[in-house]
């Protein structure tokens, strides 16, 4: 008969993340094998971090596993996990767990998909193997172990991953990975069609290889520490509801940097050749870039669509703005939606409430807003609300 194993102290820890996150979806009327699950997975990851807001974590696909049964050769769990994480094999390294019980999660995934994007918080409680069958994955995958390490084994190189970095890869059937016991992490997906997009765009030129990333990623030098604050950032906005990853247009432009970063951030196959300067171009592709950002301000556009309207690539775009601008196509796309707000504003408040404005130009913070509305115009968004209607 399997032995039961009866872990207090590991009950005793799930128990702290788990019982104020319970009650949270409890009043809410979130199910607990979905809302309450997502948010106590969510907690183990990043235990100073406020409760999920319960309708957010209602929006997260679920799955948790008390039984190593799962976890063999057969990988019987593939089954029940969301999205393409059913494509994945999950093995305990130590043989002697398959034939135990447990009355605690062993294993536990929560994700969430925004736009291009997914999110997904794991842990899993012993050390375990996973591999990808069939073809190379669509994905590539950002992790950020946060607790425990973890070990990718790849073309003969091994590389190892804890708390102070992270890792890149397009996981693939000839890659194996490794995870420790008390393991845990956030991983953050990106089409690979979209990155190597948007790299192309860069680069003004087709690509004659596939986008291949380093593993490593150091959070403490050059841009991978700007890229790590980024990540924090988005990982607590698929925790909120209302946020980012719920406002296409905020979203859009917060793709945009990831996937820029990304390209900056790590280094890979193409790394060298975005070192190179761009080339001069006319004012021209500045003056039809506004143009459409003008137009199309509330809508969730990318800074591609943005080149394609003013005629050139994103390098070149990039290039010219810096130029004529001094400042990024990014920024200048967030200058205009400021733009648009504050002659809205203007107009008397016609259009609404002063959050409403903000959210449908995709400003969903309001202090933030806030503050780049102060910094740009000298003036808080209800000074020109209170001008307005005295005139």
């Amino acid at each position: 008969m399997p032995k039961v194993i009866d872990d207090v102290r590991f009950r005793n820890e799930v128990e702290v993340i788990s019982t104020p996150a319970r009650s949270a979806a409890r009043s809410a009327g979130c199910h607990r094998t979905s809302a309450w699950l997502a948010t106590r997975v969510v907690r183990a990851m990043f235990p100073g971090a406020r409760l999920i807001d319960p309708p957010a974590a209602a929006k997260f696909k679920t799955v948790s596993s008390i039984d190593p049964a799962e976890f063999t050769a057969s990988s019987r769990i593939s089954s029940r996990l969301p999205g393409t994480s059913h494509q994945y094999g999950y093995q305990l390294r130590d043989r002697a767990l398959w034939r135990m019980r447990f009355n605690e999660p062993i294993f536990a995934m929560a994700s969430r998909s925004a736009g291009t994007i997914e999110a997904c918080f794991a842990e899993n409680r012993f050390s375990t193997d996973v591999r990808l069958s069939g073809d190379e994955s669509g994905n590539f995958v950002v992790v950020m172990p946060c607790k425990g390490a973890l070990t990718l084994l790849q073309d003969g190189a091994a590389t190892t991953a804890s708390e102070g970095g992270g890792l890149v890869m397009r996981p693939s059937p000839r890659a194996q990975v490794v995870f420790s016991d008390s393991g845990g992490r956030a991983n953050l997906c990106f089409k690979v069609a979209e990155v190597e997009e948007t790299l192309r765009h860069t680069l003004d030129r087709d690509l004659r290889r596939p986008l291949e990333f380093a593993p490593a990623l150091d959070w403490t030098c050059g841009l991978a520490v700007s890229f790590k604050r980024q990540l924090d950032a988005v990982f607590a906005e698929f925790q909120s509801l209302d946020g980012v990853v719920d406002n296409p247009v905020a979203l859009a432009a917060m793709t945009d940097l990831l996937v820029t970063l990304l390209l900056r951030a790590a280094r890979h196959n193409y790394a060298d050749q975005l070192d190179v300067g761009a080339p001069c171009a006319v004012p021209a592709y500045v003056r039809r870039a506004e143009e459409f950002m003008r137009a199309n301000s509330t809508r969730p556009i990318r800074i591609a669509e943005v080149a394609v309207a003013a005629g050139c690539s994103v390098r070149n775009l990039h290039g010219v703005f810096r130029r004529f601008r001094g400042t990024t196509p990014l920024a200048a796309l967030q200058a205009c939606r400021l733009e648009q707000v504050h002659a809205e504003l203007s107009r008397g408040g016609t259009g609404g409430p002063i959050g409403a404005v903000a959210r449908r130009y995709g400003f969903t913070n309001a202090s933030r807003f806030g503050a780049a509305f102060r910094r740009r115009f000298g003036e808080a968004p209800s000074d020109v609300v209170r001008r307005a209607s005295r005139s």
